[in-house]
C-alpha cells in the first residue's frame, strides 16, 4: 500500500462495507459493491463499482485506491485484474462465525484500529453467549435453510451455526463445511424425509415464494409446511458474512423458531 493506514479502499462487498462504518473508519471508503445496503446511507454516499462476480475496472482504478477488499475464489478474475494493474488487494474467505470475527478484528488491524476493532468483535461474541444460553423450550425444532431454490441449496457454513445459536437444529449441519454451493446441494427427497418443523428461505436477492415450496411434491407432510413454518430471511442480513448475520439475520432466525 502506498499509505498505511490506508486513505482510500473500495469494498468489492457488502460485509467490509458496514464493518468499516461500525468502525468509524467509513470515509476511508471510496468505491462500494452495488449490493451494499447497510447502514442505509451508503447508497447515497458512496459510488458503486461493482457486482458479485463484476465489477467496472477503469471505475476501480479511476478511484485510485491504495487497497480494495475482496470476498473469496467468486471475485478472484476481479481481483486478478486488478493485481495485474498494481493494485493492492486483500481477499476475505470467512465462511463461519469464528472466520467473521475474525475478518472484523483483521480489517481493523488494516486500517490501524485494532483496539476499536477488538472491542467491536468482543461485543458481538458476548451478544451470541448470551443468545445461546438462552433457555428455550424441548424439543429444539428441526430447521431447513435454503440459499436458492433451483437446485436447491443449504447448509452455508455461518447460518448452520446461527441456527444452532438461536436454539434451533439445522437438518443439513454436515454441509456447512462445503464451501462450494455446488456441492451443498439437496434433493426434495432429502429435505421430506428431514421433516423439518421450520423452512427458512433466503434466495440469494430473488424474493422467495412460500406457494412455490409449497407446492412441492410430496412436501406437504412436511411439520413446516402442514404448520406454515416458512420464513423468508432477507438475503442482505443473512447471506452476506459480516456483522449484519451476527445482528438482525441471528435475531431474524430467533424469532422465526420463537416469536
Amino acid at each position: 500500500m502506498r499509505h498505511f493506514p490506508p486513505r482510500r479502499i473500495v469494498c468489492l462487498t457488502e460485509e467490509t462495507v458496514e464493518t468499516l462504518y461500525l468502525l468509524g473508519e467509513q470515509d476511508r471508503i471510496v468505491g462500494v459493491s452495488g449490493y451494499a445496503v447497510r447502514p442505509s446511507q451508503v447508497r447515497r454516499e458512496k459510488p458503486r463499482v461493482s457486482a458479485f462476480v463484476s465489477a467496472d475496472i477503469p471505475k476501480v482504478l479511476a478511484l485510485e485506491p491504495d487497497l480494495v477488499l475482496a470476498f473469496s475464489d467468486l471475485q478472484a478474475g476481479i481481483v486478478a485484474d486488478l493485481v495485474r494493474a498494481g493494485v493492492d488487494v486483500h481477499v476475505f474467505n470467512q465462511r463461519d462465525v469464528a472466520g467473521i470475527l475474525a475478518m472484523i478484528r483483521t480489517l481493523g488491524a488494516l486500517v490501524g484500529v485494532a483496539e476499536r476493532a477488538e472491542e467491536l468483535a468482543k461485543g458481538f461474541e458476548r451478544r451470541l453467549a448470551e443468545i445461546a444460553a438462552t433457555p428455550r423450550p424441548s424439543p429444539r425444532p428441526r430447521v431447513y435453510f435454503e440459499e436458492w431454490d433451483e437446485p436447491l441449496i443449504s447448509g452455508i457454513g455461518w447460518v448452520s451455526e446461527l441456527i444452532e445459536i438461536a436454539g434451533g437444529v439445522d437438518v443439513f449441519p454436515e454441509l456447512r463445511h462445503r464451501q462450494a454451493a455446488k456441492d451443498r446441494i439437496v434433493s426434495a427427497e432429502a429435505v421430506r424425509a428431514a421433516a423439518p418443523d421450520v423452512i427458512l428461505a433466503s434466495w440469494c436477492g430473488k424474493k422467495v415464494v412460500p406457494a412455490r415450496i409449497r407446492a412441492r411434491d410430496g412436501w406437504s407432510g412436511i411439520p413446516a409446511v402442514q404448520d406454515d413454518r416458512i420464513v423468508e430471511i432477507k438475503s442482505p442480513i443473512i447471506l452476506q458474512p459480516g456483522p449484519a448475520a451476527l445482528t438482525d439475520g441471528l435475531d431474524a432466525i430467533v424469532a422465526a423458531l420463537w416469536g
